[in-house]
């Protein structure tokens, strides 16, 4: 059980406040309106379509508040820094913002889903609320339906069709627009549109600007409204004698008086709005700064290396930047881990052409030109950043384990030279002892841009002394045909790896994690071991089920606390 609590626990408990809030929101409301006196008349028109549709209401809202802060980055950012002196767990949290991001997002879909339901049948029930041939108590309907402003019923027509008379309404249309923003921007948020089509996934997902300003004003003009005299006006007496209201036969009823309810969705989401465009006003201001390109490298396996300079920019090990380059687009950010170290006198990304827009960077950037390149020839950027990761934490333990599949390496090359560097100065104090390093690549082609810095570090540590303390291991998944795999077998007794000319041989196949890890619980007894991944989904759930396994049930053992990077 305590290994599931020192990776789960925080999780969970986080979840369970959100959603239990959830719940305690929509109960309350319910209850609120459908008990409540001055909601009996409105209630009686449309049921349980008003306490339906307003609890629901109430938990949109405050959704709504909580979707906006995970993405301001420089908030989290900020947090981070602020609380080092934090449990890893709450900073872990930090960690999971976007995961948060699209669960908030997918409960609005739920709670969307319920108003508008509960709506639509509550302009149908107004609609034939207002005709007095279809309503049961055609008494009471048509007395409340007759009632001049202030008004119950917002219908004012009889017979009238219920599509025609909604969009008649402010919260009709916004509703439509609410609705078709949400599918849009839900639609096109899925892992296939961001892998493939990222543009298209930038530009709708800012639709919300829209889906906000329609929420503020969804509720504005107060369609549904609550008795305000029912003090001397009880509606549960009243009800029966509809057509004596405001008569001598019946002085303890008078005629019901209704005023609309206040919109409340802007008190809800003020502060994030506030929040969030300071965070943009200062993404702006920060990405107006000048940055100077200082290096083109073209890496094998269609990789090239941007090397930087900005003034006052200052970063930690495995940070992320959104870099912009205006001259291929004017609207698209995208985000890149800084490969260099926080000692070194530049920053660095490494950005892999996959694409259209990444493919228009390295064009600019003159990268397949061989001559030495003038600052000025190459295109302008705008850096936005940077922005903390998980990877800050590497000098929280004692031990590290770094897993990377394919490009997720990029991270772990800043933080591995941050962490030789740090290592080598006599006056930095770290409790790290020991880095374990696992590199997962699908083909020979991936080790060629990463091999020079292990060399070079491999080749440091010899000479301190030191060898021990980074264990690397590289494995190649696929990538060799039986020639290349004739050629390792002939040079197998080497003393550098074939591959990649490194002294640790390469590993064929995809690593055993649960020998690997009990070998690590072994040889680390009753120590924190912080696990870092940047790479897939599938291999992150592996990882993260092997070190709840492999974590200690009582706190003198070992334990394995997961850490992933997320952007």
């Amino acid at each position: 059980m305590g290994n599931w609590v020192v990776n789960e626990g925080p999780k969970y408990l986080w979840l369970f406040l959100f959603f239990g809030t959830n719940i305690g929101l929509f109960v309350g409301y319910f209850f609120h309106y459908y008990k409540e006196l001055q909601y009996y008349y409105v209630g009686q028109i449309i049921g349980f379509g008003l306490p339906f549709a307003r609890a629901a209401a109430a938990c949109l809202n405050f959704d709504c508040m909580m979707i906006l802060f995970p993405v301001c980055r420089n908030l989290i950012s900020y947090l981070r820094k602020s609380c080092k002196c934090c449990r890893r767990n709450f900073l872990r949290l930090l960690d999971k913002n976007i995961t948060f991001h699209k669960c908030v997002a997918y409960v609005i879909c739920f709670w969307s889903a319920v108003h508008t339901v509960a709506h639509l049948f509550n302009v149908e029930l107004f609609v034939n609320g207002y005709d007095p041939l279809s309503a049961n108590d055609t008494s009471l309907f048509t007395t409340l339906s007759n009632l001049e402003d202030p008004w119950v019923n917002p219908v004012r027509t009889a017979n009238s069709n219920s599509i025609l008379e909604a969009l008649k309404l402010i919260p009709g249309v916004t509703g439509v627009i609410i609705t078709i923003a949400l599918i849009l921007i839900v639609t096109s948020s899925t892992e296939v549109i961001r892998h493939y089509y990222f543009e298209l996934f930038w530009y709708t997902h800012h639709i919300f600007v829209i889906f906000f300003i329609a929420l503020v004003i969804h509720g504005i003009q107060g369609v549904i409204r609550n008795q305000v005299n029912f003090d001397v006006h009880n509606p549960i007496t009243c009800s029966k004698f509809p057509t004596q209201w405001g008569s001598s036969e019946r002085p303890e009823c008078p005629l019901p008086v209704f005023t609309p309810a206040t919109a409340a969705s802007w008190k809800w989401v003020l502060a994030p709005v506030i929040v969030y465009v300071l965070e943009r006003c200062i993404r702006f201001w920060r990405s107006q700064q000048k940055v100077v390109i200082t290096k083109v490298v073209k890496h094998p396996s269609k990789v090239i290396e941007l090397q930087m300079k900005k003034k006052g920019f200052s970063m930690e090990a495995g940070q992320y930047v959104f870099v912009q380059c205006p001259s291929v687009s004017m609207l698209e950010w995208h985000p890149f881990t800084l490969t260099s170290a926080p000692e070194e006198d530049y920053f660095s990304v490494h950005i892999r052409l996959v694409g259209d827009w990444t493919n228009g960077v390295a064009k600019a950037c003159r990268a397949d030109e061989t001559d030495f390149q003038d600052a000025w020839k190459l295109p302008k950027l705008a850096i936005d950043g940077p922005f903390g990761t998980a990877t800050e934490d590497v000098f929280r333990y004692q031990v590290d384990v770094f897993v990377a599949a394919g490009i997720g390496v990029t991270p772990f090359a800043s933080v591995l030279k941050h962490i030789w560097y740090r290592c080598n100065n006599p006056d930095f104090e770290t409790k790290l002892r020991k880095v374990y390093f696992y590199w997962i690549c699908p083909d020979t082609n991936a080790f060629e841009w990463f091999a020079d810095l292990l060399q070079s570090l491999e080749s440091q540590m010899i000479e301190q002394g030191k060898a021990d303390f980074l264990d690397y291991n590289i494995c190649l998944t696929r990538g060799w045909d039986a020639n290349q795999a004739k050629n390792i077998i002939l040079h197998e007794d080497d003393a550098e790896d074939v591959v990649t000319g490194l002294q640790r041989k390469t590993q064929y196949g995809r690593p055993n994690w649960e020998q690997i890890f009990s070998s690590i619980a072994e040889a680390h007894a009753g120590v924190s071991v912080g696990v870092f991944f940047c790479g897939p989904k599938g291999l992150s759930s592996t990882l993260h089920k092997m070190c709840n396994q492999h974590s200690a049930p009582d706190t003198r053992g070992t334990h394995f606390f997961y850490n992933k990077e997320n952007f």
